[in-house]
């Protein structure tokens, strides 16, 4: 009876320990964080109508360059995703109707997120908050007093994604949609009339106004399919991007639509010192 007892005991004991060897080896997995970077080159066409510079509509041809980095965040890499990008942009376009005036258009934007991701089968569920900066210039030639309006804001806002994980020809496919609208902030912008002259000397009065949905409305859409050919991935997608801004009587609006076409990576950010781990967990932002 008591080899019995002992060796029940036994048996309870290496099994408790190869439970806890097996937690401890779980709970030690390394987690590697890849880092997802995509450039890519739009082409398209602005729709532009300023009031400032003049009470006439605007189009014509447009090109932007585009920089995203992705990668799932330190703190908890399953749940929690970090967005940062980049873009600039310029656009030439034409008076309606008579297209005898021409409007320059240059702008950069820059901006920095954080989503909580959902996994549900092949889709991932993205949805959270952004920040960004952004300033530019329109010009145009021909006015003699007020050639030139600057535009410049800071925003804050929510964003939210929806990603497809299929395949293609046997070729990995991951389609997404994402979405950015700014909900408060400040932007500039000058009195109805007046000099950036008047400016330079002093005048400082109401050009910094808040943002809020009703006198500075923006949806941001980005529409990608990435295409896996060997370690580089393929990006194709399309964009359009609806500004709206309503101040001081003078009335902002810029519709933009693009084809995007670039290609995206996905890499390890490791120290000199430092060298993948080959039996570690990999976490990727996106695919």
């Amino acid at each position: 009876m008591m080899k019995k007892i002992i060796s029940l005991l036994a048996a309870i004991a290496i099994s408790l320990g190869l439970t806890a060897t097996a937690t401890e080896s779980e709970d030690t997995v390394a987690i590697e964080r890849p880092v997802v970077s995509a450039y890519t080159l739009e082409a398209g066409t602005a729709h532009i109508a300023q009031t400032y510079l003049s009470p006439l509509r605007y189009s014509g041809p447009m090109i932007a360059l585009s920089y995203e980095r992705m990668q799932a965040m330190r703190f908890d890499p399953e749940r929690w995703v970090m967005r940062l990008s980049g873009r600039l942009d310029g656009a030439r376009t034409r008076n309606n109707p008579a297209r005898n005036a021409t409007m320059w258009d240059l702008g950069l934007n820059l901006g920095w997120g954080m989503m909580r991701r959902w996994n549900i089968g092949p889709w991932s569920l993205y949805g959270g908050g952004y920040t960004s900066v952004e300033g530019g210039v329109l010009y145009v030639p021909r006015n003699s007093n007020n050639p030139v309006a600057a535009k410049a804001a800071w925003t804050v806002g929510v964003e939210a994604s929806a990603v497809y994980h299929t395949s293609l020809w046997g070729k990995k496919l991951t389609l997404r949609y994402l979405g950015e609208i700014p909900l408060t902030g400040v932007f500039f912008s000058p009195e109805y009339g007046e000099l950036y002259y008047e400016i330079y000397l002093g005048n400082h009065k109401g050009l910094v106004r808040g943002v809020w949905p009703g006198n500075f409305f923006r949806v941001n859409n980005l529409l990608t399919a990435d295409i896996a050919l060997g370690r580089t991935i393929l990006r194709l997608g399309y964009r359009c991007n609806i500004m709206s801004t309503k101040t001081h009587d003078i009335v902002n609006r810029h519709i933009e639509h693009t084809a995007v076409i670039g290609v995206a990576s996905e890499w390890l950010s490791l120290s000199p010192s430092r060298r993948p781990d080959a039996h570690a967990r990999y976490i990727s932002a996106l695919y």
